[in-house]
């Protein structure tokens, strides 16, 4: 069966899945002209905006929303800030060699437009739900496609991938980090996790995003802060890191034009893992905001990705590679575990109990979000109370068994369901795309005449019956 599953999964996650990702990249940069680049600073002002001053020009327009724009954000990054930051990122580079990181950049820079389209999209097709807004992929193909089948298939395929398959990852991360640090048993590690996840997601998304705007800005900047240290520790050896990436990432200097290959897969399957960018789940978290117009939550979840791989993946980057650790044939989160406690050199005590830390609150995190996506497309297919009941105690379950068992099969199944669920809302953000390059237009015109701008369901007129959420 593995040997099925892992044959499966290298197909469509290192050939299908990875060039769709780079042609649809490439095609919003285009279209977009380039909007996560020329649109930086517009970003960063809605976003400290909405952190300051939750949606306050458009409050008379949704007072049934109660989740802030900053908030749905937090939820994003509490799913995109995992074991990808600090076990993804070592495993690319001990697969693919450093060169593996510049194509993490490469499709965070590119993929961010693809991130923008999705979120947007996601605004726009959004439906009232219990005290929130929800929307996402399957809300968006049933309602701007009208293929029901199509959404459904999607809603199965996140909720397997995120609500189980990952969340399993995650949690079997954790209990991995804890072992190896505190020798802490594996079992109580899993109940102290599971519990502490069925009383969170019991509470809602309320809870949930409360919980994810607390935690994660506090743990990546205490993270980002412990990257800088090590990186002026060895500020010296900073060009010839960059150096040694770029050489690595084009095969200058290298026996085998394979290791290349490896790169880019390595690279763009660990930068897709983490940051999520064209995959269809961090816009399941952008519908629940409160905005007047849905490029502002598109723009907001654009610099998530930034957030995430150039800032806290290159974090962790810099530190594996200026410890050279990644020579010595170590792998995942025991190797980001080494290469800290090399770099602070106070033994394990120092660089791997911080890990165990860090490790614990973005893997916790993640599952959080991770459960609200399986939620909200739950809810899409059947919205009945006593299944979500029963779906939440089946992830609190769930959490326990990943953090006891092996999960080599888990991670193939994970990998197939993942490239599947891509590649579905890959073609169906193409199809779609043309709405958000509208909004965009929209909202740009509006910024020229002063405005804070507004969306109104008489901008598309054709879809006016498909976007209820917005006023006439």
């Amino acid at each position: 069966m593995e040997k099925i599953v892992n044959a499966v999964s290298g197909v469509l996650t290192d050939y299908v899945m990875v060039t769709s990702l780079l042609l649809v990249a490439l095609f919003f940069t285009v279209a977009t002209k380039g909007v996560q680049f020329r649109m930086i600073g517009e970003m960063c002002r809605l976003l400290v905006r909405s952190g300051r001053n939750d949606s306050s020009a458009n409050g008379k327009h949704h007072h049934h929303a109660s989740v802030s724009s900053f908030q749905a954000f937090a939820i994003s990054i509490a799913s995109r800030v995992g074991t990808g930051n600090l076990a993804g990122v070592a495993t690319a580079i001990a697969l693919g060699g450093p060169g593996a990181v510049f194509w993490m950049w490469i499709i965070a820079l590119l993929g961010s437009s693809s991130a923008f389209v999705e979120s947007t999209l996601a605004q726009l097709f959004k439906v009232r739900g219990e005290g929130s807004f929800r929307g996402g992929p399957a809300y968006y193909i049933q309602k701007g496609l009208g293929k029901r089948w199509w959404a459904v298939i999607f809603a199965v395929l996140i909720t397997l991938t995120f609500g189980f398959a990952f969340n399993s990852v995650q949690s079997n991360t954790m209990a991995s980090a804890f072992e190896e640090c505190f020798a802490f048993p594996r079992e109580w590690t899993a109940i102290i996790i599971s519990v502490l996840t069925v009383v969170i997601v019991f509470g809602g998304i309320k809870s949930i995003s409360r919980f994810s705007a607390w935690v994660v800005p506090v743990m990546a900047i205490a993270y980002i802060l412990l990257a800088l240290v090590i990186v002026c520790m060895n500020i010296t050896k900073i060009p010839e890191i960059f150096l040694l990436i770029v050489e690595n990432a084009f095969g200058f200097g290298q026996a085998a034009g394979g290791a290349v290959g490896m790169g880019i897969i390595m690279g763009v399957k660990r930068g897709l893992f983490s940051n999520e960018a064209g995959e269809g789940s961090t816009p399941n978290a952008a519908a629940t905001a409160n905005v007047s117009h849905p490029v502002k939550q598109g723009l907001i979840q654009t610099l998530g990705v930034y957030t995430d791989t150039l800032l806290i993946c290159s974090a962790t980057a810099f530190i594996i590679l200026c410890s050279g650790m990644f020579l010595e044939g170590h792998d995942g989160i025991v190797l980001t575990q080494k290469a800290i406690d090399t770099e602070l050199g106070g033994g394990r005590q120092y660089g791997s109990i911080f890990v165990s830390i860090a490790i614990f609150f973005f893997a916790f995190t993640s599952i959080i979000a991770n459960y609200y996506y399986g939620e909200t497309n739950i809810r899409f297919i059947k919205d009945n109370e006593w299944l979500i009941q029963a779906y939440r105690l089946l992830v609190g379950g769930i959490v326990y068994l990943g953090a006891v068992m092996s999960l080599d099969l888990v991670w193939g199944f994970a990998d197939i369901t993942m490239a599947m669920m891509t590649i579905c809302n890959l073609i169906a953000i193409v199809m779609l795309g043309k709405y958000a390059i509208r909004l965009l237009k929209d909202y740009q015109n509006q910024k020229r005449e002063g405005k804070d701008p507004e969306y109104h369901t008489s901008t598309i007129p054709e879809i006016s019956n498909q976007t209820d959420c917005w006023p006439e």
